[in-house]
């Protein structure tokens, strides 16, 4: 079946359509699902796909996927505050575990340098499910969601070396870097990095300015693939690449945009990656060895658990809980270490039983550890919640809580009184020459895209918003949108502005807080010609008062009739009647104070 492309590609999809529904309702997660269902796929079981490999290679581009949106998250200034848990807390997790792990093997009668290679490779953790597993529980922006995220970017820069180092270490004879590979590699990398952040933003202009989606989601994909081969070409992990690509858009107009363009190829690929590392696991190898698999994943996940969690004690200054949950996602093993033991075997320094045992090891812990991290966070205590304080409007972690669709002349005076009270907003605009104007006047809030897509509001951190601002210039695009929040995000409020009364019938129909772009700057103009007529300020205040009432009295009593043209003329006409016999005995006055004057 492997021949067939489009039966596998069917395959694949009608099993996660299955399994992920099936273990969500039980309480499991997504990722159990895809590893169980890769396994049942893979060629030790029902053998639909004999050669997982070519689909682990193919899938790895999910995991690429993730680390340019994880990159997304975060901006050079912010990469440059977290060296110290990268390279300080990193650095001793990998040596500390590569240490006693690779101690281990020595102990279990391996050669010096084949036990440093399994302990190192040991020692890292599974990017993929460790990334994913925090997204999933919403930890990502937790103590231990950073610190895991350090680490675990550490490891990908520690794997590199590794990869290069067992040549050395086996009996290969092309072995080592040459100055020429480093120099290279070094290029390559300066060459992103300038390219990324004087190059990036003139080609989304350029792309954005077409207003055609497909080409920017081209664009996306471009970046994404293009940057992960640079770093390939530079003999570095392709994730590596995905990553500063991401770092180095992180704080443009595009970044939500980006995001949301991505999201749904990386779900797509990450399941896809997780069904390939459930075929790698060998069943047989398992059956067949069952004590020294299961000594072999509890003394991995025990070795790396303690370490962690001293670690995050410690140095990551975590709590206890915090310290634990460190430990639970990434005591597991990685991904990469099917590359560095397929390499150790080509190299001469394990032999192909080893190989299969510490694989069967590492694929059987990435596939226990959501369980077992379900298992241990209902058995610990969560952390007790702060009360709220009274009339407090800004969040501790400045998050918006406002959203502003559209940032034309009318969103643009909602920020700025927002932006004079201190209260954090983002606004999104989908014509980018004005997120280019705004953006050069210091409006850095602002961002490209387009506002009554799901995905982008999603990305735009929608789910803690507390109030939308709709300020789209179309009628359908700010219906549209009003629906989508109102469906998506029901406990916000909403406030549109509206074009004419019809349109404010319909926004007020789907629930949302209505203003008349022109009525209340029309109301204010009317007062003021009245008080140039002579009429004193308390007078043309309480006119203008009693107009606004009603007319929004009548403008309730015309939605009921909206679907009725003929009621809805004739309550017009009463209308008319009922403000000229309302304000008579006033206008009669009017006029007789200004022909005094």
């Amino acid at each position: 079946m492997d021949s067939g492309g489009l039966e596998l590609a069917l395959v694949f999809l009608l099993a996660a359509v299955l399994a992920v529904p099936l273990f969500k309702r039980f309480g499991f997660g997504a990722i159990l699902a895809y590893l169980a269902t890769g396994v049942l796929l893979g060629p030790h079981e029902l053998a639909l796909v004999r050669d997982p490999t070519r689909v682990l290679a193919a899938s790895e581009i999910g995991v690429v996927m993730l680390l340019f949106v994880i990159g997304l998250e975060l901006s050079l200034a912010r990469l440059k505050l977290m060296r110290r848990p990268i390279f300080v807390v990193g650095g001793l997790q990998v040596l500390l575990c590569g240490a006693a792990l690779g101690g281990l093997a020595l102990l279990a009668g391996l050669a010096w340098k084949a036990a440093l290679v399994v302990g190192v490779g040991l020692a890292l953790s599974s990017t993929a499910v460790g990334l994913q597993l925090l997204a999933e529980r919403k930890e990502l922006a937790a103590e231990h969601g950073r610190l895991a995220f350090a680490i675990l970017l550490f490891q990908d820069l520690a794997a590199i070396p590794l990869l290069a180092a067992i040549p050395l270490l086996g009996k290969a004879k092309s072995a080592g870097l040459e100055w020429t590979d480093v120099l290279r590699a070094v290029l390559l990398i300066a060459a992103l990095v300038v390219g990324g952040r004087y190059l990036l933003r003139h080609l989304f202009r350029v792309i954005a300015r077409t207003d055609l989606p497909e080409v920017f989601t081209g664009a996306a994909l471009l970046v994404v693939l293009g940057s992960a081969w640079v770093m390939e070409l530079a003999g570095l992990s392709a994730g590596l690449g995905a990553f500063l690509a991401g770092v180095l858009l992180a704080e443009s107009e595009y970044r939500h945009e980006l995001e949301a363009q991505i999201k749904p190829f990386e779900g797509l690929l990450l399941g896809l990656f997780f069904m390939a590392v459930g075929m790698g696991i060998d069943v047989q190898r398992i059956l067949a060895e069952p004590l020294l698999i299961a000594a072999g994943v509890a003394t991995l996940m025990m070795v790396k658990s303690g370490l962690l969690f001293a670690l995050g004690r410690s140095l990551g200054r975590l709590d206890t809980r915090g310290a634990w949950l460190l430990a639970g996602v990434l005591a597991l093993g990685g991904e990469f270490a099917f590359v560095v033991f397929g390499e150790a075997f080509r190299a001469k320094l394990v032999d192909a039983a080893t190989r299969d045992r510490l694989i069967a090891i590492v694929g059987l812990s990435m596939a226990l550890t959501p369980l077992l991290l379900m298992i241990a966070s209902k058995l610990m205590p969560p952390p007790a919640k702060t009360p709220p304080r009274e009339f407090d409007t800004i969040p501790a972690d400045r998050h918006p809580q406002v959203l502003v669709a559209g940032f034309g002349r009318f969103g643009q005076i909602v920020a700025r009184l927002l932006r004079a009270q201190g209260i954090p907003y983002i606004a999104i605009d989908p014509d980018i020459e004005q997120v280019n104007l705004s953006r050069s006047m210091s409006s850095d809030q602002i961002y490209y895209g387009d506002p009554t897509r799901l995905a982008l509001l999603r990305s735009a951190g929608a789910a803690r918003i507390k109030v939308f601002v709709v300020a789209i210039n179309g009628v359908e695009a700010s219906l549209r949108m009003v629906r989508l929040v109102r469906k998506h995000y029901p406990q916000a409020k909403v406030f549109a502005r509206a074009r004419d009364r019809r349109h404010a019938w319909q926004l007020i129909d789907l629930g949302a807080q209505v203003l008349r772009e022109t009525f209340g700057s029309s109301l204010e103009m009317g007062r003021d010609v009245l008080m140039a007529l002579g009429m004193s300020r308390e007078q043309a205040d309480d006119r203008a008062h009693r107009f606004r009432e009603w007319d929004e009295s009548l403008l309730e009593s015309q939605r009921m009739l909206q679907d009725d043209e003929d009621a809805l003329l004739q309550a017009t006409l009463d209308a008319r009647d009922e403000l000229e016999s309302l304000f008579e005995a006033d206008a009669g006055a009017a006029i007789a104070q200004v022909k005094v004057e």
